[in-house]
């Protein structure tokens, strides 16, 4: 949080920024000649992502009213199907009017007309419907299926879409262009409301009209705020960076009237992983992913991961190897990382690492798996997919919301475990021991133990992916720099 608090600073942004209330978005979603059920989730994740929104998806618009509307700022479409009825369509038009926002997102331009009601995947119901004349009014421009030119697109392709109103909150400071690779809308009938804000030019190479085409406008509705985009095909095309910025300062700007500054980039947490002598399930790298306080680096062996000092670039290490080699030059590197105060994952058969170096599992992991018999110890055993319920057995960050757990995974057994390990889970499993999570006590480090982890069946469980992220949060101690 201090760092947060730091970075907000850094940036000029007032201290207030970090506590300003979120808006509230609602996408209408559900029916589309378009792929609707990967297109919607990404919208919504491009506004969560900016920290500036608050949203809930409604897949069924029909028969929503105005207190359903009332709560929110915003209202996205990405919607293009038969329409919804006198009661959800009049709340729409009052919710528009009375200030709030709309953003028409592509195929969203052209429902409710006079045209034949189509289903998923372009197809004709065989069923029309009159238009929703309002409609029209908010989108600022409709489509044209009778008089030439006919309305539509060409194939997909890469265009550039240039900013013709730079001047406008949505536009400001962005470069004067961006690319696209998406269906090229042309012919738009447009209204006299439409304040364009960019267009693209329609080239006949891709069976277009030769001119500049309106891509990207706004339109005063009553007291509201319309942002439409004709871009968005696919999720592919979503992903562009210039969709990204434009729809999401469109999305702030029709829901409050203004874009506010880009935020700061949260503060992250600097992973290395490692693997390397065991086989594992690629689902393994999963685990790192859809988190943007998370930079990680991999490396396949310990040997080249500590072939130098690496204090300054990281602040925890992940180990997801099997390896009891490491030359001298690599274990002072190692001992240099964690007596600096660095934060230290040992996942699964990570737990077998270096048998023969007894700081390692006296001080770091707090186990050692016994890959033979020794003195007075017989070889540790393991037994692959088992049935294993790991139960929470103290409060800790680490343990967090992960809670109880439910897989397969293989389970250890025989092993030394160093009993000043503060146990955070336990597995009741005759294969095996019943410590499962434990963290070290070290002056400086912060120091896990995870024995579950072995394959795909654990790295796709929830509580599982919860538990690991908060051990790399808590050794790496970021929340509290």
């Amino acid at each position: 949080m201090k760092r947060l608090i730091l970075a907000l600073l850094v940036a000029g942004a007032p201290l207030a920024a970090a506590q300003t209330p979120k808006l509230r978005a609602l996408i209408f979603s559900g029916r589309n000649n378009h792929d609707w059920r990967t297109t919607t989730p990404y919208l919504k994740k491009l506004l969560l992502d900016t920290g500036r929104f608050d949203v809930r998806v409604n897949e069924e618009p029909e028969g929503n009213s105005a207190a359903t509307l009332a709560p929110y700022d915003v209202l996205v479409l990405d919607y293009c199907g038969a329409r919804w009825g006198e009661l959800t369509e009049k709340a729409v038009e009052r919710y528009v009017s009375s200030g709030k926002g709309l953003v028409v997102f592509h195929a969203a331009s052209y429902p409710f007309g006079e045209a034949p009601i189509l289903g998923e995947n372009m197809t004709n119901t065989g069923r029309t419907e009159p238009p929703w004349p309002e409609y029209r009014k908010m989108v600022g421009a409709y489509w044209s299926k009778d008089e030439k030119p006919i309305t539509g697109h060409g194939p997909r392709h890469s265009f550039q879409v240039k900013w013709t109103r730079r001047d406008h909150p949505i536009a400001r400071g962005l470069a004067e262009s961006f690319w696209a690779t998406d269906e090229l809308y042309h012919n738009f009938r447009m209204l006299p409301a439409a304040e364009v804000l960019a267009t693209a030019f329609d080239d006949p190479k891709f069976a277009g009209n030769g001119n500049d085409t309106p891509i990207l406008w706004t339109v005063a509705y009553g007291k509201g705020r319309v942002f439409h985009t004709a871009l968005g095909h696919n999720l592919a095309a979503i992903q562009e960076p210039g969709f990204v910025t434009s729809f999401a300062r469109g999305a702030e700007w029709a829901a409050s009237g203004a874009v506010s500054p880009p935020a700061p980039p949260p503060p992250q947490t600097r992973l290395l992983v490692v693997t390397g002598g065991h086989a594992y399930d690629t689902t393994f790298y999963t685990l790192f992913e859809g988190y943007p306080d998370l930079a990680w680096s991999h490396e396949t062996s310990i040997r080249t991961a500590f072939r130098k000092d690496i204090r300054e670039n990281f602040d925890t290490v992940l180990f997801y190897n099997m390896e009891q080699e490491l030359n001298e030059a690599g274990r002072k590197n190692l001992q240099d990382f964690v007596e600096a105060g660095k934060g230290v994952v040992t996942l699964h058969h990570a737990a077998a690492n270096f048998n023969s170096w007894p700081w390692w599992y006296e001080q770091v992991s707090g186990v050692k798996y016994f890959l033979k018999a020794e003195a007075g110890h017989p070889a540790s055993t393991y037994r692959h997919d088992i049935e294993l319920f790991a139960t929470p057995a103290a409060k800790h960050p680490v343990v967090g919301d992960a809670g109880p757990m439910h897989f397969i995974d293989e389970g250890y057994k025989g092993m030394w475990i160093s009993p000043r390990a503060q146990v955070l889970y336990t597995t009741e499993h005759p294969d095996a021991d019943k410590p499962s999570v434990w963290v070290m006590p070290h002056e400086k480090a912060r120091l896990v133990t995870i024995l579950l982890g072995h394959d795909h069946h654990s790295h796709v469980n929830g509580g599982f992916r919860r538990l690991v992220k908060n051990a790399i949060d808590w050794t790496a101690d970021t929340k509290s720099k």
